[in-house]
């Protein structure tokens, strides 16, 4: 295993100037297609904190700048020659970082490839003054800059490279201390465990990589807390065991505020507290400067603090101290997976599409969904370490993509549905419905061509290895696919390794930024999600009303057990009944009230009561 020093000591592939960064001309075969250089054009957008405009009702033909026209698709070519032709043509390949693309068995036509030209023209712009700090999440004013994390000489300031180096620089070195033995528990001895307490990017991208490439025996094992479901964080405290004395707790929040990581936090240092242990000898926080929870670890005295940076999202965050932090302690090459990304951010920034792979995975999704994610993507990893890929993909493409509103204020409800499994698993469990189903997806394949390490590969029987059949599962559910008419993209990389995982990363982070130029929405911010947070606010200060309510009833002589329409009527909020109801029979289940008469199947026929007086108005 590589020693920490070495998984972060400096890396001449995050050079802009290194000759390994230049865009590889001739990485696609000459295509028939002509991509004529058209004017470039960049939609007007306004920007700021004012309210949304007034939506207007569009026709999804019509909705975004200039919309290409819906043409009648034509039928898949069959030929097998003429196929044969089409997979030469329409192959991308990176030689530097072993990855390929083959979009061949998606039916987009050379004309419309000519028609949507001067979009992704616009697009390339956008997304190049985007890399040089203007706002291009103008909903929250905000500059979008995950792209500097693995280029810092990318970022508009030298305030904000020293920021992006420093940050790293500091990470390494405790990283390094901390399984080298320099850092020790407060017992004196190693850590050897990391229990990550996160939800959403702060979760799902440390997730994926721990599960892509962490070693087989890591100086640090990681667990992750990624929900506020009690039963699960029991779990992962109890697993933990004794061990709890010498595990290294990230505790992950941009704002510092998110319910369900708070939540996490307070369970977990309750179980320190019950263990007779410091938290804060073992606690390390990861999030903006000077929020809650950076003031919190200040001032308690954590064991060390790691910035998030506002112009860096979540779902885009994997490359910074969120993701690099713990891949780092369970010993992956953090430098080699900003090296992945930076050789793949390159060949994305070329502007002649059939050169760039982001732009060739956005123009087939737009070909395949028809501009208005009319289709899902099924993603499908033949290949273990990669199961989690999925489960990311699903954050960063339908948070990014999933929105009610374009830039110009029209309701276009946008958005892209993406789900997946395992290959082979996925032939034991829903290609039957792809194959022979109904018709509403295009499916990616990923493909790994090594196996397994040089040397331990065997034939289980003459000619065939284990791999092999693996690799014969992937490629006849893709012909038996396309027989039926089914589309598909395959990305296929060499193997599975720190810079190849980094470089999928960057491919996909990029994809998703060009397509929503195409269709013309911010990726960038999540108003969706932010309507949920409140709604669940709104819950819990409905549930403190009605415990205010039944404790005021409990404590009268005799106890006054209520209905559920007295108890919404105590509450002045009527209109509310149905969730006044769940409330109660939540409540009742984890015996935080009781059902005097009836039962929560007969909604109207039960009275509720607390069990116990609580005179100091808890509740009020």
């Amino acid at each position: 295993m590589a020693s920490i020093s070495g998984i972060c000591s400096s890396s001449s592939s995050l050079k802009p100037k290194n000759p390994l960064l230049r865009t590889t001309s001739s990485s696609l075969r000459p295509n028939s297609v002509s991509f004529p250089i058209l004017a470039k054009r960049v939609p007007d957008r306004s920007f700021g904190f004012g309210p949304v405009p007034v939506a207007r009702e569009i026709s999804a033909e019509l909705s975004g700048n200039d919309r290409a026209p819906k043409k009648e698709k034509k039928g898949l070519e069959k030929d097998p020659q003429a196929l044969w032709q089409r997979f030469v043509d329409r192959l991308y390949q990176h030689k530097d970082l072993g990855l390929f693309l083959d979009v061949s068995r998606v039916g987009f036509s050379d004309e419309f490839v000519e028609e949507m030209e001067p979009r992704f023209q616009a697009a390339f712009q956008a997304m190049e003054e985007l890399e040089k700090g203007a706002i291009a999440n103008p909903d929250e004013g905000r500059m979008v800059g995950h792209y500097w994390l693995r280029n810092s000489e990318l970022a508009p300031t030298s305030f904000l490279k020293t920021q992006i180096d420093s940050t790293l620089d500091v990470l390494c070195k405790f990283a390094d201390e901390v399984v080298s033995g320099k850092i020790k528990t407060p017992s004196g001895g190693r850590f050897t465990q990391i229990l990550s307490v996160g939800i959403g990017g702060s979760a799902l991208g440390p997730q994926f990589v721990a599960e892509a490439l962490a070693p087989d025996n890591p100086p640090l094992k990681i667990r992750f807390i990624d929900n506020t479901d009690p039963a699960g964080i029991d779990h992962q405290i109890a697993q933990l065991g004794p061990e709890l004395a010498s595990t290294l707790v990230i505790v992950i929040s941009k704002s510092g505020g998110t319910p369900e990581t708070r939540n996490g936090l307070l369970e977990v240092q309750k179980a320190f507290r019950e263990a007779g242990l410091d938290f804060s000898k073992q606690g390390v926080a990861v999030t903006q400067e000077n929020s809650l929870l950076d003031n919190t670890a200040r001032i308690e005295g954590w064991l060390a603090r790691f910035p998030m940076f506002d112009w860096v999202g979540g779902r885009t965050s994997e490359m910074s101290a969120v993701g690099l932090l713990p891949a780092a302690l369970q010993g992956i090459d953090i430098r080699e997976m900003l090296a992945g990304a930076a050789l793949m951010d390159e060949a994305n920034r070329t502007k002649v599409v059939k050169n760039n792979p982001a732009a060739l995975l956005a123009l087939c999704w737009y070909w395949a969904s028809d501009g208005i994610g009319s289709k899902d993507m099924v993603v499908l990893p033949y290949k273990d370490s990669l199961l989690l890929f999925s489960r990311y993909l699903q954050q960063l493409v339908m948070e990014s993509l999933g929105k009610e509103f374009d830039l110009d204020g029209n309701r276009v409800n946008q958005g892209l549905t993406v789900y997946g499994n395992k290959g082979s698993t996925d032939q034991h469990a829903y290609i039957q419905q792809l194959r022979e189903g109904v018709h509403n997806f295009f499916v990616t394949f990923i493909e790994v061509l090594r196996d397994r390490p040089p040397g331990h590969d065997w034939e289980l029987e003459p000619g065939v290895t284990c791999g092999d059949y693996l690799f014969g599962m992937l490629q006849g559910t893709r012909s038996a696919l396309y027989a039926n008419n089914r589309e598909s993209i395959t990305v296929t990389v060499q193997e599975v390794t720190p810079r190849s995982v980094g470089a999928l990363i960057a491919l996909y982070e990029r994809a998703v930024g060009i397509y929503a130029s195409l269709v013309n929405i911010n990726a960038y911010h999540q108003p969706g999600v932010e309507a949920g947070k409140k709604a669940a606010g709104e819950v819990l200060a409905l549930q403190k009303r009605v415990l205010a309510v039944l404790n005021e009833a409990s404590c009268k002589e005799p106890v006054e057990p209520l209905t559920l329409e007295e108890v919404a009527e105590r509450c002045h909020a009527p209109e509310d009944i149905e969730m006044i109801y769940k409330i109660i029979a939540h409540m009742a289940a984890n015996d935080r009230a009781l059902i005097a008469e009836g039962s929560c199947g007969s909604p109207r026929s039960f009275k509720v009561f607390l069990g116990e007086c609580y005179v100091d108005e808890l509740f009020a």
